[in-house]
């Protein structure tokens, strides 16, 4: 199979966010039938992206935390409906009842996201002065503290993404195992993967010889150098891998936790547990098991997944069970969405056509809208850019500009709907698309795409 077209893709994508680098990888079974990497891993001095690059997880790790109490479970040292109370002073009781280890797992704590994480690598890469001492499972406890009021349903109701409860569960592997976090992870999971380059620790990384350099990449604003985060997020979102290793880690629940756990341990952690906000999504529900997620319908199939993302580096793993396959991606900074780009390859490994994948299908659509726009006789000029999903109208002249954005209500070949808000109705802007190219009505006015922005 030529990938010739996914190359393609993901050089357009990663121009267009300006990402610096990216590396990626496409599994059948156990072996990697493709990988390779994308732009730099140090722009400063011109060192290429590999598929050997080193480059934050984020909250991918979240599977390994999950996988580890799972291989306790097994060992009959822990049950996953263990109070957390049993092992450490945690007093939240919502509505009275009690929070256990799957609902860390599950995000189901019934605690809305308290946001440590966000602030604490805010702090470290830079982008808040605001700090938040957390490096411990104890000083989360401390952390966690009046947090009550932050409940919003029973356990095992609700998802709310919930990094501090990953903090916690750490801590009780630490105090079950005997073991450190990283030592028991790095013994029961990355050792027996033979992931011979998958690290928590700093000195690791740094003598390292491949490592990407993170990233603050903003698209308008530049990138600036930022700093992988080796503490405080341990369990939540420490590890520090390559596209490769990750691939040996696909590869394990593709073969249903072997070498490292039982099938049945898999299907646990894959089992639905509770549905996210995303419902009827593009790819049907999107539900969320023990430290994976999954989409039940993508190309006819289950998806399951999870990313990452820890400001100066995004992550993609994602399985297919059935079809045997996997994706890994990792990049240096924030840009295109990199579950996008798996299941761009993802599509491909299924023979399907990735740019009939619907958001796909929608960025092209959208894209072709951008340009300038003139009504008769160059009378008004109005200029269209995308912003996200929706489109932003400008008119400028030398007093400064007026601007409105375009939401969408119906993108189709050769009509294109969008309208504005204005006091409390909607006001439409329709584009025409044919051979002859693209006229815009956008209220009294009929305007012609003329050109392409500078």
């Amino acid at each position: 199979m030529s990938y010739a077209q996914l190359e393609k893709f993901i050089f357009e994508k990663i121009t267009q966010t300006k990402l610096p680098g990216l590396s990626m990888a496409l599994i059948k079974g156990d072996e990697v039938v493709w990988s390779r990497g994308f732009g730099y891993r140090d722009v400063e001095r011109g060192l290429p992206a590999t598929d050997h690059s080193l480059y934050s997880i984020g909250s991918v790790t979240k599977s390994f935390t999950c996988l580890a109490i799972m291989q306790l479970v097994e060992q009959g040292k822990l049950s996953v409906d263990d109070p957390i109370e049993k092992y450490m002073p945690f007093d939240i009781h919502p509505y009275g009842e009690t929070v256990c280890i799957k609902h860390f797992m599950s995000h189901t704590s019934g605690i809305a996201a308290l946001g440590y994480a966000e602030q604490l690598i805010g702090a470290i890469i830079g982008s808040t002065e605001d700090w938040l001492p957390i490096a411990t499972a104890t000083d989360m406890l401390a952390f966690l503290q009046g947090a009550e009021d932050w409940v919003w349903t029973k356990p095992g109701e609700r998802w709310f993404y919930f990094n501090e409860g990953y903090v916690l569960l750490g801590a009780i592997i630490e105090q079950v195992s005997g073991l450190s976090y990283e030592e028991y992870i790095h013994q029961h999971i990355l050792a027996p993967l033979n992931m011979t380059r998958s690290f928590f620790a700093q000195k690791d990384v740094e003598t390292d010889s491949d490592v990407a350099v993170p990233y603050v990449n903003w698209a308008q604003q530049g990138r600036t150098i930022g700093k992988y985060v080796y503490s405080g997020v341990g369990a939540a979102g420490g590890l520090i891998s390559n596209v490769l290793d990750l691939a040996k880690y696909a590869s394990m629940y593709l073969k249903n936790g072997q070498p490292v756990a039982k099938a049945s341990s898999v299907a646990e952690m894959i089992k639905p547990r509770v549905n996210t906000p995303v419902v009827n999504g593009l790819f049907g529900d999107e539900t969320y098991g023990y430290g994976l997620a999954a989409k039940s319908n993508f190309l006819g199939s289950k998806l399951v997944n999870h990313g990452g993302s820890v400001g100066v580096a995004t992550a993609y793993m994602a399985f297919m069970p059935e079809q045997n396959i996997a994706a890994a991606i990792l990049t240096n900074g924030s840009g295109y969405a990199t579950g996008q780009f798996a299941m761009y390859g993802l599509a491909m490994l299924l023979g399907q056509d990735p740019e009939a994948l619907p958001y796909v299908r929608h960025e092209r659509q959208m894209m072709e809208l951008e340009g300038v726009y003139q009504s008769f006789r160059n009378t008004m000029r109005f200029e269209i850019h995308r912003a996200g999903d929706c489109l932003m109208l400008k008119e400028n002249d030398k007093f400064g500009t007026n601007s409105a954005i375009l939401i969408p209500e119906s993108i189709e070949p050769n009509l294109r709907r969008f309208y504005v808000q204005t006091n409390g109705v909607k006001v439409y802007t329709d584009f025409y698309v044919d051979d002859k190219g693209i006229q815009m009505i956008h209220e009294r006015y009929l305007m012609h795409k003329t050109g392409t922005l500078s």
